[in-house]
């Protein structure tokens, strides 16, 4: 058994995207040996208070992954998934040099195990669909916008120019809460060490910022590749708790994630979980 139920479920606190502890994007990360209720799983986010908790469950030796933010089930969350093979990895369960794939509601998500605490792993992107400026986003970034875009993932996407102090948007601004999109994703080219530099703001999703926020750079990174005319770009993601990663687009219409992250506390959970049918996970995967 994964989970020796007189100790209770494993749970772990996973830094992602960052080599740092205390930076990056915090997940929690519980290994089930069940598959949990969605109910119970959200009072558990909630608890946890991460931009992010994973749940697995190996279902017969499938993996099987879902993603709750401290007030709802999300479709894809790039730090999570990244923060769940790390930790697999750390408690012996996933090997370094082999492909996983985890299924979740976006499908099949191969991670690789490049080293202790690296891992890569595949999210699906999105076309990016040219979207009218509206007179709060000047008010939002301090300036005129370069260039706006929606997304089928629900985000919408503001270009600023590079000379804009992205440091100081100031994420309770109103604006991020109107428009049918549940988050923004707000970038610009970076003269620096890295190719380009976003921040997020999701009040769609019950956060207020996500610090390094994998499915952002999925979404925009094919747009910095055929703009600087490269075949992997490097983001970094200057919140209050910055990261960094790298993105290649593949063939396949994927995007591969490079990153590092930090287990930074690990435990047992102690309190039972609310058990579902093993069919309610399996409906939930989308391969």
């Amino acid at each position: 058994m994964i989970n020796d139920v007189q100790e209770g479920i494993r749970i772990a606190a996973v830094d992602a995207f960052t080599t740092t502890p205390l930076s990056g994007n915090g997940a929690g990360v519980v290994l089930l040996e069940q598959p949990a209720d969605a109910p119970w799983m959200q009072q558990l986010a909630a608890e946890l208070n991460q931009s992010e908790t994973a749940f697995l469950w190996s279902d017969s030796g499938t993996w099987r992954l879902r993603w709750f933010t401290p007030t709802c089930e999300v479709r894809l969350c790039g730090h999570g998934t990244l923060a769940a093979a790390i930790a697999l990895q750390h408690w012996g369960l996933l090997d370094q040099g082999r492909n996983y794939p985890l299924h979740t509601m976006s499908g099949a998500l191969q991670v690789h195990l490049n080293a202790p605490g690296q891992a890569s792993v595949e999210l699906p992107s999105g076309e990016l669909q040219d979207r009218d400026e509206e007179t709060w986003m000047s008010s939002a970034i301090g300036e005129k916008t370069q260039r706006c875009w929606t997304s089928p993932l629900g985000y919408g996407v503001i270009l600023l120019p590079a000379t804009a102090n992205l440091e100081s948007l100031n994420p309770d601004h109103h604006g991020w809460a109107e428009g049918p999109e549940v988050g923004w994703v707000v970038m610009q080219a970076s003269h620096d060490d890295y190719d380009y530099r976003l921040r997020f703001f999701a009040p769609g999703l019950g956060l207020r910022e996500d610090p390094v926020t994998g499915s952002a750079h999925s979404l925009v990174a094919p747009w910095w590749c055929r703009q600087l005319d490269k075949t992997t770009v490097r983001g970094w993601q200057p919140s209050h708790r910055p990261g960094e990663l790298w993105a290649t687009p593949l063939n396949s219409g994927m995007i591969r994630l490079q990153g590092s992250a930090v287990i930074l506390w690990e435990g047992r959970l102690l309190h039972q979980p609310a058990w579902t049918t093993p069919h309610s996970w399996r409906g939930s995967s989308n391969d």
